[in-house]
C-alpha cells in the first residue's frame, strides 16, 4: 500500500455556495480543480478540514466513526474562519456520497478509507484581507490507508519544543491547514536533525500536543492530558479514548501540566499520541534541551496497547459499541 494519504479513490463530492446559498453535494470522477490566481483561499489561507475513517467490517458493510462529532467540528472551524458554514445534513451529504461512490475501493482490514472534507473560501477578490470569503466550496474526497507512522506501531521518538507554538492562541481548537504550516519548521528540523518522529509543541514550558495529534501520558491508573482551553485540537479520538478509559477504572485528568511535571512522570508512565490518522501511538522517548528521556522501559506499553485494541475493536465491529459511535451506510 502507498504511503499514508498518497493514494486515492476515482470519485469525490463537490458543493458550492454562491449567491448567499448551498448547491447539494454533488459526486463527480476525482480531478484537479482550476483556481484563478486571486482565489481567496490561495492569499488569505481560509480553509478548513477534517479527517474521519471508514471501515469495512468482515461482513463486507461500511461503517464510519463518530462522522456526527467530525461535522460538528468543521462546522465550528468554518465559523472561527468566517467562511460560509455548511448545514450539517449538506456535510452528511457529502461524506456519505463520496464514501457509497467508492465503496469497492474501500480496503479490507486492517486498511480503511480515509476520508477528507474540506472547504475553501473561493471568492475572487485579493482585497478582502479584512472579511471572510462570500463564496466557497465544500469538497470530500478519499483515500485507502493503513498505519499513519512508517513502521507501524512501534516506540516513537519526540522532540519537546518549549519555545514555539503549534497554533496561534484562539486557533488551536480549529482544524486548519495554517495551524499544520505553522508547525512544519520545527517537526523538519526535528526529524532531520534527531530522527525525530513528531514535535510536542510545549509553549512557555506549557505541555499541549503535537504538530498533528493528542498527547497523552497514563501513570498508574491515571491519564494526564492537557485540558480543552482553546489551544489544543478538542480530538474525537481523544475524547473516545478517554472515555474507553473512564469505563475501565482510569482516572482521567485533564490538566494544564508543565515540562518539568512530564519529565518527572516519564521513567514509570507510558505515553501515546491520539487522533484519526495516528489511532493510538505509543512514545517511547522524549528529547529535551539535548537529552534524551525514555518513557517507561522504552517500548510499546501494555496499557497503551490495550486502549488502542479496545478502540479499534469498536470501531472495526469486533466487539460491542455501547457508546452507538459506528454508523453503518
Amino acid at each position: 500500500m502507498a504511503e499514508f494519504g498518497q493514494a486515492f479513490t476515482t470519485k469525490m463530492s463537490v458543493a458550492y455556495y454562491k449567491d448567499q446559498q448551498w448547491s447539494d453535494a454533488k459526486v463527480q470522477p476525482l480531478a484537479p480543480f482550476s483556481l484563478h490566481p486571486a482565489t481567496h483561499v490561495l492569499h488569505y489561507s481560509s480553509t478548513c478540514f477534517e479527517g474521519l475513517k471508514a471501515y469495512r467490517w468482515q461482513d463486507g458493510s461500511i461503517h464510519l466513526f463518530r462522522y456526527q462529532e467530525n461535522i460538528k467540528r468543521l462546522r465550528n472551524s468554518a465559523a472561527s474562519l468566517c467562511l460560509p458554514v455548511p448545514s450539517a445534513a449538506l456535510v452528511e451529504q457529502a461524506i456519505l456520497s463520496a464514501i457509497r461512490a467508492v465503496e469497492k475501493e474501500i480496503p479490507a482490514l486492517p486498511g480503511a478509507l480515509y476520508v477528507r472534507p474540506t472547504l475553501i473560501g473561493t471568492e475572487l477578490n485579493i482585497g478582502a484581507a479584512g472579511r471572510g470569503s462570500h463564496e466557497a466550496m465544500l469538497y470530500v474526497i478519499t483515500s485507502p490507508v493503513g498505519d499513519y507512522f512508517e513502521g507501524g506501531v512501534r516506540p516513537l521518538k519526540l522532540l519537546i519544543d518549549d519555545e514555539n507554538m503549534r497554533s496561534t492562541p484562539k486557533f488551536g481548537q480549529v482544524k486548519t491547514g495554517g495551524n499544520y504550516a505553522a508547525s512544519l519548521g520545527s517537526v523538519t528540523q526535528a526529524r532531520k536533525e534527531l530522527g525525530a518522529d513528531q514535535v510536542l509543541f510545549c509553549p512557555g514550558g506549557q505541555v499541549q500536543e503535537t504538530g498533528a495529534a493528542n498527547f497523552m501520558v497514563i501513570k498508574g491508573q491515571k491519564i494526564i492530558t492537557k485540558s480543552l482551553d482553546g489551544s489544543i485540537l478538542p480530538g474525537i479520538t481523544r475524547d473516545s479514548l478517554l472515555t474507553i478509559a473512564k469505563e475501565s477504572g482510569y482516572q482521567i485528568e485533564e490538566v494544564n501540566y508543565s515540562v518539568a511535571d512530564l519529565l518527572q512522570m516519564l521513567p514509570d508512565s507510558e505515553a501515546f499520541l491520539s487522533g484519526t490518522a495516528a489511532v493510538v501511538s505509543p512514545v517511547g522517548s522524549l528529547i529535551h534541551n539535548g537529552t534524551i528521556h525514555q518513557v517507561g522501559d522504552g517500548g510499546v506499553g501494555a496499557k497503551t496497547m490495550q486502549l488502542r485494541t479496545a478502540l479499534t475493536a469498536i470501531q472495526t465491529g469486533q466487539a460491542k459499541d455501547p457508546w452507538v459511535w459506528t454508523t453503518g451506510i
